[in-house]
Formats: structure tokens, sequence, C-alpha cells
């Protein structure tokens, strides 16, 4: 699978991921060959290209959720951006935003399960969008694992997605740029952006119930990464807020694709998190562990022996630690055993080109199936339970 600028797509090429409108309707399914038409309609629909599949290669596998999920993002991009653009012309939001902050914490403000956290390929023109949405999802999961209200979900979920207005007026001469060239003076006008973008959302302080204490939490988020703005400390309740959207934030800019650099796994990402104990509530990091996937059953696996291997059982409690089967020596490694985890340990995931985990589905029904390695698993699931 491969990144296809639309300059470059060719009729006879095959689409790697679906293609939604901004409804969420469908336009080119996975595996679709592209004609002149179609890519002539793909580029009229602004994107900056596709991910293309290789001619022999099989379609990577996605669940329903997974789908969902990428059709979601989609929708809830055309949404905010619609939003956004009412909000730069101090225009009425009407019900949008509302329904957008509903939509999310209804869909993701209750799940009982974790998730895949498909990331999708963000430009200068799109990245806050997408940006918003993701760290919103996630701000989402989080609440509801912490166990907290509805309005509260609303509060920082509406947070999520309006904090990054100001990178409107950030020049794309900015945006563009990998983070290794950024300058002093580049990230001083990031943060001079953020905090104009703050003005435009105070005339809508009364227009929700969350709305309010929505823009106190994206005013003290921006003001806390200015060393120069004298600000009071916010109230608990606040501040709680703004560590779950520090966490959600970082780990969405870390593992998100740009078209300008090559993103982070979820361990990197999650190692990030957990080594910074000063910057992050390891309390929060813990959670969103548990809101996630981030070395789920079939993931490949770099091993600390220079070795590959695929996950067979995920470690629900410890995710590092999962039942593996070396690819070197076709052994199995129950990485939750200390004695096995001294000798060899899981240091990345492998990754295809969209940042999806790769998983090799035929292996992994093959292995599973086999009674020894069965048991195995079920000797493992039990463990983890207890």
């Amino acid at each position: 699978m491969q990144f296809i600028t639309i300059d470059h797509l060719k009729t006879g090429m095959r689409i790697a991921k679906p293609i939604y409108n901004k409804s969420g309707i469908l336009l080119f399914d996975r595996g679709t060959k592209l004609t002149l038409p179609g890519i002539n309609n793909i580029s009229n629909f602004g994107l900056i290209g596709v991910y293309i599949l290789e001619p022999a290669e099989p379609l990577p596998p996605l669940t329903r959720e997974d789908i969902e999920f990428e059709q979601l993002q989609t929708i809830y991009m055309f949404k905010l951006r619609s939003v956004i653009e009412q909000i730069e012309k101090r225009g009425p939001l009407d019900n949008q935003l509302n329904e957008l902050v509903n939509d999310i914490v209804k869909k993701y403000g209750a799940l009982s399960h974790r998730v895949n956290f498909n990331q999708n390929l963000r430009s200068a023109d799109d990245f806050m969008f997408k940006h918003a949405i993701s760290t919103a999802i996630l701000c989402a999961m989080i609440t509801h694992m912490m166990g907290m209200t509805k309005r509260v979900q609303q509060i920082i979920v509406a947070a999520a997605l309006l904090y990054d207005i100001g990178y409107r007026f950030v020049p794309n001469s900015i945006l563009g740029k990998s983070e290794k060239d950024f300058t002093a003076q580049d990230e001083d006008t990031i943060q001079v952006s953020l905090e104009k973008g703050l003005g435009y959302l105070y005339m809508y302080n009364t227009k929700y119930e969350f709305m309010k204490k929505a823009v106190t939490l994206c005013e003290y988020y921006i003001y806390s990464k200015n060393p120069a703005k004298s600000i009071k400390k916010p109230d608990p309740s606040i501040l709680s807020l703004m560590n779950i959207l520090h966490v959600a934030d970082t780990f969405d800019q870390t593992t998100g694709m740009m078209i300008n650099r090559v993103p982070e796994s979820e361990i990197v990402a999650m190692r990030k998190l957990e080594t910074n104990e000063e910057q992050f509530d390891q309390n929060i990091v813990k959670v969103l562990a548990r809101c996630i996937h981030i070395v789920p059953a079939g993931a490949s696996v770099d091993l600390s022996t220079h070795g590959k291997a695929i996950v067979l059982v995920e470690n629900e409690e410890e995710y590092l630690k999962p039942l593996i089967l070396n690819l070197t020596d076709y052994k199995l490694y129950d990485l939750s055993d200390e004695k096995v985890s001294k000798k060899v340990h899981i240091t990345d995931l492998m990754k295809t080109m969209d940042n999806r985990i790769a998983i090799d589905e035929a292996t992994l029904k093959h292995f599973v199936a086999d009674e020894r390695i069965k048991a195995t698993a079920d000797k493992f699931r039990a463990k983890s339970k207890r």
C-alpha cells in the first residue's frame, strides 16, 4: 500500500481505503479500480491523494467497527469545518455544534470495549479538523472510563473540537513544515494564533449549557502553554479536564498521519506519555490504555531480539505483555511471564503505510486453530483475568 497524490493517480489503480462524502455516503469502496471520471471526482472532492494497493496486494482487513470509525471521521470533519467557518464569520451556530458534540458523546462516550484507533492522513488544509475530531473522540472515551457525567463529557468534547481554532490563522508556510524544521519564531506565531482564536469563541459563551466551561477550558489550556501569561489557577474540575485534554492531544499528535512527517506508533506514543510523569497525569494515561487497542491480537511486532512476532492474545491489563508467536523460531512466548520478558520484549509495532496495524489474518487463524496453542492461549487468558 502506498500514498499517491492526486496528480499522480492513474486509471486502473485500486483504492485501499473507502472514500466518503460529507454525508458519510460511500463514493468509492476499497478495491475499486480508478477510472478517469473517478480521478476527476476525487480531485473535485478536495483530497490531496489516496492510498493505493500494490497490483497483487489483497485488501487489508477491516472490521465493521473500523469502517464505521472512518466513515464517522469524515462526517464529523465536514460538520466541524462548517461550525468553524460560522464562528470565523461570527455567524449563528444554530444547533450544529450541539449536535456534533452530542453525537460524539453518544457514539464514543459510552463504549464498554476497546476500539482500534485508526488514523487518517492530514494535510496543512485539514489537519486542524481531523486532529480536533480524533482528540474529541479520545476525550469522550477517557471521561466515560473515568465515570464522568454526560455534562462533563460535553464540556471536554466541545473544548477538544474548538481549542485549536487559532490554527486557521497560522500561515501555510509554517503548517507545511516538519517538526524538526520549526523555529522558535514559528512556535511563537502558532501560540499567538491560538490565542487569537480564543477571541472568536467568547461570543458563543452562552450558546449552549456546556459552552461557558468549554471556552474556559480552551482558554486555560492555550494560556498554560505561554509562560509569559499570568493566569489564575483553574478550579479542580477544569484542571482535571485540562489533564485529560493534554493526554488525548499529545497521543493524537504523536500518532497522527501528516503529509510532511512519519507518525510514531501507539507504543512510542504511550512510552512518551508514561515516561513524562511531570507532564502527564499517569492515571489518565492508564485509562487511555483501557480505551484503545495498543497491541491487539493479530498485530505484527518488533522484538528486542531483532526478530518479528505476531500477537496471538492481547494482554488487557499490560499491553506490552501479550502472548506472541515468535516468527524466528515459531515458538510461543508468554510475555506476562517475568522470566520470559527479561529475555525478550516488544520494542514497537510493525506498521503499514496508513498507520494501521499490519494484521496477517490468515496466519493468525492458522496458529490459533492449533489445539496446543489454543490451550496455551486459554491459560494465558485465564491468568490475565486473575
